[in-house]
């Protein structure tokens, strides 16, 4: 198995949950979109019948940049890879052109390329919370392939990242494929739980939100709503959230919240029993089967999964995932 360079401290939703705890921009081309549009397939090298190792080792004319993977779990099929991409020095790049290529098991042959565009983590200054502001770690874009996994089990993962007419090639950790189907999918009906509200703490939301200051989405109980209404349904924890995308991807919740008013309920769980690590998991966390975090789910009017998306997440993935069950 090749061995990759460790991710930066920064990487985004890798974080895994253990028994007791977590263990641990580009441009615009419409006005509204905040994406970076990915490059075109054509401008990076076809596979060619080669293993992922024999590829790089060919095509690759220099070493490349860190690529670390936002979350773990990926299901049979069509699914989002997203990642972020770090200088040796843990520093983020924003606008790179990358393209994602993924062989199955140690010997198998490498597909794609699926280049990825770049989705903007930022927000207009009002929704920008001082849990992110105050970190400047925090993750401002993410990248985005869409890779078509047709099989279960291991997939090998690397990449090529273009430098002018040069390309540099990357391994990233492998993923593995459908090892969690605990998690509610697309189309799945999504656990109906009770989730931390202002009322159930007299209104001291700092006892259900880490965030500075704390957020708007403590009004509904997703017991209350889910099955009645489009429900946006974000786990995440910005001060305790090792990732650097916990905070973030909270201030896009907001950001989108207030755009779409009553259209949906908004609600954001906190992922720590009394926001201690030390105290494990809250049960929603655990009702949802969740090993990493943040994760976002967006519900229909009759409680089924929409949208899932683990790590991180633009406002405009959050927009069209609410367009789907609002229109």
């Amino acid at each position: 198995m090749p061995v990759t360079r460790p991710a930066p401290r920064i990487a985004a939703g890798i974080i895994v949950l253990g028994a007791l705890a977590l263990a641990g921009c580009g441009g615009s081309d419409d006005e509204g979109n905040t994406a970076q549009a990915a490059p075109d397939a054509s401008s990076f090298p076809a596979p060619d019948n080669r293993s992922l190792q024999q590829f790089l080792e060919t095509e690759a004319d220099a070493e490349g940049p860190v690529i670390s993977p936002t979350g773990q779990v990926f299901a049979k099929g069509a699914d989002r890879y997203g990642f972020g991409v770090f200088t040796l020095g843990n520093e983020q790049i924003s606008d790179a052109e990358v393209a994602i290529y993924a062989a199955p098991g140690k010997d198998g042959k490498v597909q794609g390329p699926y280049p990825a565009r770049v989705e903007s983590l930022e927000v207009e200054p009002a929704y920008q919370s001082r849990t992110t502001s105050d970190d400047p770690d925090s993750a401002q874009v993410v990248y985005v392939a869409d890779i078509p996994f047709d099989q279960d089990g291991e997939w090998r993962i690397g990449a090529l990242t273009r430098d002018g007419d040069s390309l540099q090639g990357s391994l990233a950790p492998s993923s593995v494929v459908g090892k969690a189907d605990a998690i509610p999918q697309p189309g799945d009906k999504a656990p109906v739980v009770h989730t931390d509200t202002a009322e159930d703490v007299g209104g001291n939301l700092e006892k259900i939100d880490t965030r500075l200051p704390p957020g708007t989405m403590h009004a509904d109980d997703l017991a209350d709503v889910a099955g009645k209404e489009p429900t946006v349904l974000l786990f995440a924890t910005p001060a305790l959230c090792q990732s650097r995308v916990c905070g973030p991807v909270v201030d896009v919740t907001e950001e989108v919240k207030a755009e779409y008013g009553d259209r949906a309920a908004f609600i954001h769980q906190e992922i720590y029993e009394d926001n201690s690590i030390d105290k494990g998991l809250r049960s929603q966390v655990e009702a949802f089967g969740l090993p990493t975090e943040p994760w976002l789910f967006v519900l229909d009017e009759n409680g089924r999964v929409s949208t899932e998306i683990e790590g991180a997440f633009s406002a405009d993935e959050l927009r069209q995932a609410l367009d789907k069950v609002t229109q």
